[in-house]
């Protein structure tokens, strides 16, 4: 196990950056890098041809211009070839190489020839014609072996024709026709690619000596990281790889320059110091969490760990607390850190404005450094010696982890994109098909036209353009106009594609790795035991849910399946081998035909997740779809899963087969994919009406007279009295006889309060009178009176002071 320091083990030196953080690895390896895995041959430091004589070497130049057949032309060769000696033996050095490099010619460059003319110069000999003849000397030497040039002075003084020619003459003739036969059997190599490979090699072997064959994975890689050098950027080296590799010489066990270049998972060290941790400990406290975990979770989970305790957790205190080194945080720091989690800054078509938004992965964050403290606490039980000095309290509470609102939100987000997308589906779906066919015919016509002709639809007008540095068939074409120009096969192969996955994801409902992990032998059949009849299966393997499954192919995907089938298979009728690069756990699969394949330059490659969504947005911004911002609406491959289960059980699919289909372990996760329309429910509402309906008697449904609709009309205008309106039934009589007064059915009137008061001082007036008068009998039934008004003027009061409670007070705030 790795060891992990305790807050009081760590040493005062130990709370900078780490001493060698490993590599923050996000892509493609440099040349640079692979160089440390598969070192190059060493420049020798002496070879037999250096420490030729005089004479030795001009035999070797006689003999090499002896061929030529105008002796004019040999003859100034061969004065240009006395002339570089006689200069080179005058350079300090005691062999040609070294006085190659004390001259400074190497390090000239491609201005070398400057440094001898100005020497021929001094004596009265030089004239323009020497430095063509000079070059081409230099060119015999190294052909030779006499003299070895640094890899940068042969990619740029070095000429790539002339150099290529003589060391395949001089050096390895039967190597370089072997590589020549090698790139015109390949036709994903262009004229052009096969000269730019030659060049490569044989600025190797005059660099490194020796023949092709001697050639390693170090020298192809050396050399491409000089031309990364001298270019700025990275150079394409696969068709290289390749071309060694078909005639031998880098041998059957090396991979393709690729998978070399994409070195698989990083450690678990790697993963955390992509993140510069400042406190030593604390980098060792999480690489030792991480390594416990490691066996029990995949590598995107791995991954998805260590952003989320190191760069979102740990980096981001350390950012706000400077030398804070303990998982014990106060209240105010821990309370500051979710207040920054809970949102991120967003940027806005304004380039200096940005605005804040909500973190969708802030729970998610949150329940992954609860569950590292809380695991921290129970390893610390049976390793108190490791883990318990860094046991200190969660500054999540398991309250703060509710998911109900967090997932109805989500839910909603879901159903909108879906109840948006589904019912243009088959508008993308027609477009698609509409935009590969016009790409096809597009091309087809330009494979026609020469360079120059006209060609195309009257609505899509285009000159064929002729480019140098073309690959072998492809089409280049633009305006009549100018403006850019166009790959008509790139276009042609985005469209197909964008078609091929749009079919298959829609008639299917895979994941977008089960979709480029298809392959030929996913395609079987099955014979009916009852019928024998031979239904099409579609094999998905295995993915998310580590379990297969088997898709009834429909018609219309068997006829998108075989279009597939028949672009990607070769002439010989094999589809060809792939090895396919695992998104999530960054590991290279074993070689398969796979279905979702390109070729790219000289090699087949699988079409990677980043080029299926960049189809999609080029799909859905040609269909001219627009959603109900006004934006343009793009789908993600995940879209298509949601709207294929949301249709499916719409149109009276049972949800236990479209679980089945999704490959769903749970029933409840596939109908949490299904979009619930408010058609849907209005329509379920109106059946539930109906059938209410069939259950009550049919004449409570008939049409009303004009006699019963004045009747019920006149009832309201009959309830209302002096001080309010009454609220008794329709077609009841008054229970009081019209003393509304008394009555608690009537609804008092504030405008008629007065009036209630007028009433009330009557009232009692008449109590006063008849109790003077011993009218005790009427003093009775005033008394309900007086209470009845006595409560309609409470009734009021109370209406009144809750109308007053909601008025806002202008000058509260003053």
């Amino acid at each position: 196990m790795t060891a992990v320091l305790s807050p009081t083990q760590a040493p005062t030196g130990l709370l900078g950056a780490p001493e060698k953080p490993g590599p923050a690895r996000r892509g493609p390896m440099a040349y640079q890098d692979l160089l440390a895995r598969f070192p190059p041959r060493p420049v020798a430091a002496s070879w037999p041809g250096m420490a030729r004589s005089r004479a030795q070497v001009l035999d070797i130049g006689r003999s090499a211009l002896s061929g030529l057949k105008d002796p004019n032309w040999a003859g100034k060769r061969r004065r240009g070839f006395y002339a570089l000696i006689d200069w080179l033996e005058g350079q300090p050095g005691g062999s040609w190489q070294e006085r190659w490099l004390s001259s400074g010619a190497d390090a000239a460059g491609e201005e070398w020839p400057a440094l001898p003319a100005a020497w021929l110069g001094r004596q009265g000999k030089f004239s323009k014609g020497h430095l063509g003849l000079l070059a081409g000397a230099l060119v015999m030497l190294v052909g030779a072996d006499i003299v070895r040039p640094t890899l940068a002075w042969l990619l740029t003084g070095g000429k790539s024709r002339k150099l290529t020619s003589n060391m395949a003459r001089a050096r390895d003739a039967e190597g370089f026709e072997s590589l020549r036969l090698a790139c015109e059997g390949d036709p994903g190599i262009s004229p052009d690619a096969e000269a730019h490979i030659a060049f490569r090699c044989a600025v190797i072997a005059a660099a490194k000596g020796g023949r092709l064959a001697d050639i390693t994975v170090g020298d192809v890689l050396e050399v491409l990281d000089a031309e990364t050098g001298l270019r700025g950027y990275a150079p394409d080296g696969q068709a290289t790889f390749k071309a060694l590799q078909a005639i031998g010489v880098l041998g059957p066990a090396v991979p393709t320059l690729r998978e070399l270049r994409n070195t698989g998972q990083l450690s678990v060290e790697e993963i955390v110091d992509r993140y510069p941790v400042a406190s030593r400990p604390m980098r060792d406290l999480f690489v030792g969490y991480l390594k416990e975990r490691q066996p029990a979770v995949d590598y995107a989970t791995l991954l998805t760990l260590g952003y989320a305790l190191v760069r979102c957790f740990w980096t981001d205190l350390e950012a706000h607390n400077p030398g804070i080194s303990t998982l014990r945080l106060p209240a105010e720091v821990a309370s500051a850190w979710k207040q920054r989690l809970r949102t991120k800054k967003v940027a806005t078509p304004t380039p200096s404005a940005e605005v804040s938004a909500e973190r969708l992965s802030y729970l998610n964050t949150l329940a992954t450094v609860r569950a590292f403290y809380l695991d921290l606490a129970e390893w610390a039980l049976d390793d108190p010696a490791r883990w318990g000095p860094w046991v200190a309290p969660s500054p999540v509470r398991r309250d703060e982890l509710s998911r109900r609102k967090e997932l109805r939100r989500r839910k909603a987000r879901m159903d909108a994109r879906t109840r948006e997308r589904l019912p243009v589906l088959a508008q993308l779906a027609r477009a698609t098909d509409q935009w590969r066919k016009d790409s096809a015919a597009l091309l087809a016509a330009g494979r026609q036209a020469s360079p120059g002709d006209l060609f195309g639809p009257a609505d899509q007008v285009l000159v064929r353009a002729g480019r140098r540095y073309a690959a072998p068939g492809s089409v280049w074409a633009q305006l009549p106009a100018g403006g850019e120009p166009r790959l008509l096969n790139r276009e042609e192969e985005h469209a197909f594609w964008a078609w091929a996955v749009i079919e298959v994801l829609r008639f299917t409902a895979i994941r977008v790795e089960e979709l480029l992990e298809l392959s030929h032998y996913s395609l079987v059949k099955y014979q009916l035991p009852t019928t024998g009849e031979l239904v099409p299966l579609l094999q998905v393997a295995p993915s998310k849910t580590d379990a297969e499954r088997l898709l009834v192919v429909s018609p219309e995907l068997a006829d998108v399946l075989s279009e597939v089938v028949c672009r990607v298979r070769r002439p010989d009728g094999a589809v060809p081998l792939v090895r396919a690069w695992d998104y999530h756990e960054h590991i290279w699969l074993p070689p398969s035909p796979l279905l979702f394949q390109r070729r790219l330059g000289a090699v087949d490659q699988e079409l990677g997740i980043g080029f299926v969504h960049k189809l999609l947005d080029e799909a859905s911004t040609r269909s001219g779809l627009v959603g109900q911002n006004g934006r343009p609406l793009h789908c993600s491959p995940h879209d298509f899963r949601r709207m294929f289960i949301t249709d499916a059980i719409l149109n009276g699919l049972p949800p236990h087969i479209a679980q089945v289909i999704a490959g769903h372990h749970d029933l409840k996760v596939t109908m949490g994919y299904k979009a619930v329309y408010p058609e849907e429910a209005l329509q379920a509402h109106l059946a539930f009406l109906a059938r209410r309906r069939a259950l009550r008697p049919s004449e409570e449904y008939r049409t009303p007279t004009q006699e019963e609709w004045q009747a019920f009309f006149g009832h309201f205008e009959r309830r209302k009295v002096s001080v309010g309106t009454c609220g008794r039934t329709f077609e009841t009589p008054c229970i009081h006889e019209h003393a509304c007064v008394r009555c608690a059915l009537l609804w008092p009137d504030p405008t008629q309060r007065e009036r209630l008061i007028d009433i009330r001082d009557n009232i009692v007036a008449r109590i006063s009178e008849a109790r003077r008068e011993g009218w005790l009998g009427e003093v009775e039934g005033l008394e309900v009176s007086l209470a009845g008004a006595e409560d309609k003027l409470g009734q009021i009061e109370s209406t009144a002071a809750s109308l007053l409670e909601n008025v806002p007070v202008v000058g509260a705030a003053l």
